[in-house]
């Protein structure tokens, strides 16, 4: 998800997979504030619920929001977000030694490390500007880039010209660290341990906002002695941590633990508490079952991990006001369907502009706004800018729905009656539920939709990430989601990763239904490097309709998040770049601190 993360890429609301500013819950006193439980107590054992995975335990390749909230608890930023319901979009220092410094021209940026921060390597050792020039590197190496290159590939001097030359190189490990250590990015620079400056091809706003993406966040070397990716979940020594916790078991869609790190201090770190002991996530739970551990109090069930409240238990929860219940306001198109343009499918119909224009006439947004837990939880959505992000977003509609009218536009593309293929997360219930709905809806159209259901850990590292399986025509619609990479000014994360062309194919965009026009390529390079705002806006508005006049997707809802949070954990802030509680800053009540 983004980031998406963007932020992530997270999935559905409620539902789908982690994505997402604290609104009021069931209550008028938002959940994100309440259970305070007065006097903050250290010690226990965080126990978290879900249904799926991280993507990746490499933080450089970490780009969904499972990854990013255990990230959060071992790996820091350059900057981050506090738990604070006040801030909780507002990019604030944590490695960082305050804001950073841009030139008048806006094209040099200097951020300045505070230095008090550890590795709990053996010596330990100081965090340093060099660790952040790693870091950046290490996101375009050749077997596993961040899925989010297409935000600043090109904003960074020289960036494309390092991640060209190191898309060449063998994808071991030997092979990695010397071409690292050999090319530099014209473009950053480690001036001492403390300072790294990043030099920008345009004038950038939105830039401290950007360094909030783990993609910046600081690599000590000894990452690149391992294999990018899938080497750092099989091997837990390359999981080095400057983070209040280190991760001490990992077993894939099973089972993590965290334990304190001996080397961080609390005062080293503005953004985390870090009041439990220890934490550990069970991934082996259904959403029903997870909200039922959660409502009883038992201490083996505090907060939810990877997934939501069932849709269908939400409105329950509201009508009795549960003080454990947060509704945050979102930003982001949650979930959206994709049409791969690959799919060889029935002709290769898909290929077909009109044929995807038929399908979005012919699909009800109303019903699937209903079974995601109708308007309480989500805004309709009928364009890619949702509300909240700055710039460019405008209200329109190119396909209102229309069964009569996309039946006479299937006939005349010819591909009525084509079989079409839906993959979706089957562990969701609001997946499960949206295509369902799809499927219904596209048997009436006179189309034959059948499922294919995948675990939420392999939804994109097997499928959509893959481009030969999207070539195979495995599947011709996904169920995907979207949410900023960062907040703020922040319409580039809608564009960038996911309709600008070749640059944002998978595996290092997140445009899984390689949609690609040269027309709106060029309207979103002129948008990002706009001089103003203003000028920015009105081009993201021109971008916004050039995608949606050509039908790469479909979107559904701008979802509102719900979390449950059991009445043991206190302190629990509602985080929208994590689709959840924050785990790194709750405290758990005497009596119940887990085990």
């Amino acid at each position: 998800m983004r980031a998406k993360t963007r932020l992530l890429v997270g999935a559905a609301a409620v539902s789908l997979t982690l994505m997402a500013s604290a609104c009021g819950g069931g209550t008028n006193t938002p959940a994100s504030v309440r259970g305070s439980g007065g006097t903050p107590m250290k010690g226990g054992t965080l126990n978290m619920l879900g249904v799926g995975d991280v993507d990746y335990m490499d933080p450089q390749a970490v780009y969904y929001t499972a990854g990013a909230m255990i990230l959060r608890l071992w790996n820091r930023g350059l900057y981050s977000y506090p738990a604070d319901p006040a801030r909780n979009t507002t990019s604030q220092p944590d490695l960082a030694d305050g804001a950073p410094s841009t030139s008048t021209d806006g094209l040099t940026v200097t951020v300045k490390l505070k230095g008090d921060a550890m590795w709990n390597t053996s010596p330990a050792r100081a965090v340093t500007a060099g660790d952040a020039v790693i870091g950046l590197k290490r996101t375009c190496n050749p077997v596993q880039p961040y899925g989010g290159l297409p935000d600043y590939q090109d904003l960074i001097v020289g960036f494309r010209n390092f991640c060209d030359g190191f898309a060449k190189i063998k994808g071991d490990p030997a092979a990695i660290r010397d071409y690292v250590q050999r090319n530099n990015i014209e473009g950053v620079q480690a001036l001492d341990d403390k300072t790294v400056v990043y030099k920008l091809v345009h004038p950038a706003s939105y830039f401290q906002d950007m360094l909030t993406m783990n993609s910046f966040n600081p690599a000590p070397v000894e990452y690149l002695d391992a294999t990018p990716g899938t080497d750092f979940g099989n091997n837990l020594k390359n999981l080095v941590s400057d983070g209040p916790y280190y991760v001490t078991e990992y077993t894939a869609t099973k089972t993590m633990s965290l334990s304190r790190n001996p080397v961080w201090s609390e005062a080293s770190d503005p953004i985390r508490k870090a009041y439990v002991d220890s934490i550990k996530v069970t991934e082996t739970g259904t959403q029903e079952s997870i909200q039922q551990q959660l409502q009883t109090g038992t201490e083996a069930a505090d907060l939810e991990f990877d997934t939501f409240p069932p849709p269908t238990a939400v409105p329950g929860l509201v009508a009795r006001k549960d003080p454990n219940l947060n509704i945050g306001q979102g930003s982001s198109s949650n979930p959206y369907l994709i049409y791969n343009i690959l799919s060889p499918g029935n002709g290769s119909a898909m290929k077909d502009a009109a044929f995807r224009k038929a399908i979005s006439t012919g699909i009800n947004r109303a019903n699937l706004t209903q079974v995601l837990g109708g308007n309480l939880l989500n805004t309709t959505l009928t364009k890619v800018l949702p509300a909240n992000v700055v710039g460019g977003e405008q209200n329109f509609d190119l396909y209102p729905y229309d069964r009569a009218k996309a039946m006479q536009m299937l006939a005349a593309s010819g591909k009525d009656g084509a079989t079409v293929k839906i993959l979706y997360r089957n562990a969701s219930q609001g997946s499960t539920k949206v295509f369902q709905s799809v499927q219904q809806q596209l048997d009436e159209l006179g189309l034959k939709a059948e499922g294919v259901p995948a675990p939420n850990a392999d939804f994109f590292t097997k499928y959509l990430n893959e481009e030969s399986v999207a070539r195979r025509g495995v599947w011709d619609i996904a169920v995907g989601g979207w949410s900023a990479d960062w907040y703020g000014n922040a319409a580039v994360s809608f564009f960038g990763p996911l309709f600008s062309g070749q640059p944002s194919f998978p595996p290092i965009g997140s445009n899984y239904g390689f949609y690609d026009n040269p027309d709106t390529n060029k309207l979103i390079h002129s948008a990002t490097v706009a001089k103003t705002q203003d000028e920015a806006a009105a081009l993201w508005a021109q971008a916004d309709r050039a995608v949606m006049a050509d039908a790469p997707f479909y979107p559904i809802t701008n979802e509102n998040t719900a979390n449950y949070k059991a009445t043991q954990v206190n302190n629990a802030v509602f985080l929208p770049s994590l689709q959840g509680f924050d785990p790194a800053n709750v405290w758990l009540s005497a009596g119940k601190q887990g085990g």
